[in-house]
């Protein structure tokens, strides 16, 4: 973050300049404000899990700079803006890679790889007894174990069901999805994401329908197909299809689609927004193309370019909200035994830039 200090003459043009243009002639790099609210509890690193229980955010796994590999777990409180750490789940094997989701107010922690094999585990935590259990691990009888890395995840509490898909087996990208039932322990397979086959995608919940955007397929071509998943309709029409990332469509309002695609990004939502229209938003940043961050307006189905997160750039950082404020932290500066980071930051997306300084 930067300080300014203005003259108040430059002050009243910039009062008479910003009066006279419209929202859609504000400057899409100065857009809304990060601030940096402190490091990550535990080592820096990239390519970990989190998943949100109540008011708390969670994040653990993952690998540092000097190739480590972690089973932690550490509890983010937003009222404080500080990390706690939790029970570790010592019966695991230490990953990366790996995913997390909540669901009927458990979080759940699978996947990854430690480098050499691929996981299919999964084991639960009971944020009341600050424990962990091992549960069914990801697959059935009929198919076998389904174990992954850099898969996505989440979890939907109106259905009571968790869900994974896509990711890396060690030989190819991958686009099945499985649903989790913590009443009966087991997995189903569910209908085929739709899309091209991909890991390092971006998933986030909203309205009970789980949205899946971004990735890297194969041959490493990066992907613009957009779809969401409702659990409440048929097998054949559970995917529906959204407008493409990139500008794919013979009319105007994708012509500015020029760095949505990528992979190795994070995503998150945050509700009644009140800059571009308002309304409910989810966003995109970090990843492949740098720190670009762009918003999705689910009322529209379109997106809108907003302040680049304003960190090193990164790959494999994690995202979340928690009460309706989304942060972002951690990641690589490239491969796993790269510079690792620790800062969270959080998203103000209705600030001007640099806002708070």
């Amino acid at each position: 973050m930067k300080r300014f200090h203005i003259s108040i003459f430059l002050i009243a043009v910039a009062i008479i300049t910003l009066s006279s243009c419209s929202s859609t002639s504000v400057n899409p790099l100065q857009d809304g404000n990060w601030v940096y609210i402190g490091d990550f509890g535990g080592t820096a690193r990239t390519s970990a899990m989190s998943f949100v229980i109540g008011n708390y955010a969670y994040a653990g796994t993952g690998i540092d700079e000097r190739n480590n590999r972690y089973n932690d777990l550490w509890r983010f409180d937003p009222s404080g803006l500080f990390w706690e750490q939790m029970a570790t789940c010592s019966n695991a094997v230490a990953r990366n890679g790996a995913v997390g989701f909540e669901t009927g107010g458990m979080g759940y922690m699978g996947t990854g790889t430690d480098g050499y094999n691929y996981y299919a585990d999964f084991w639960q935590y009971n944020p009341n007894s600050n424990s962990w259990a091992q549960v069914a691990s990801m697959g059935d009888s009929a198919i076998g174990l389904e174990a992954r890395f850099h898969a996505v995840a989440f979890g939907i509490d109106a259905y009571g069901f968790g869900y994974v898909g896509t990711g890396n087996d060690g030989l190819n990208q991958l686009n099945d999805f499985w649903q989790y039932n913590p009443v009966s322990n087991s997995w189903s397979q569910i209908p085929t994401y739709p899309g091209a086959k991909r890991e390092q995608a971006v998933t986030f919940v909203y309205q009970n329908k789980g949205y899946l955007v971004t990735g890297l397929g194969t041959g490493g071509t990066t992907l613009n197909d957009f779809f969401y998943y409702d659990p409440s309709k048929p097998d054949t029409s559970a995917w529906t299809e959204l407008r493409h990332i990139s500008n794919y469509s013979p009319l105007s309002y994708d012509d500015s689609y020029t760095t949505i695609v990528r992979y190795g990004a994070v995503g998150f939502v945050m509700l009644n927004t009140t800059s571009d229209g308002g309304g409910d938003r989810a966003f995109v940043t970090t990843g492949s193309v740098g720190n670009i961050t762009w918003a999705y307006d689910f009322a529209t189905d379109l997106w809108n370019q907003k302040t680049s997160f304003e960190r090193a750039a990164r790959l494999s950082a994690v995202a979340f909200t928690v009460e309706n404020r989304g942060f972002v932290g951690l990641g690589s500066a490239g491969g796993t035994t790269t510079t690792c980071y620790a800062n969270i930051d959080e998203w103000y997306p209705d600030e001007p830039y640099n806002a708070q300084d």
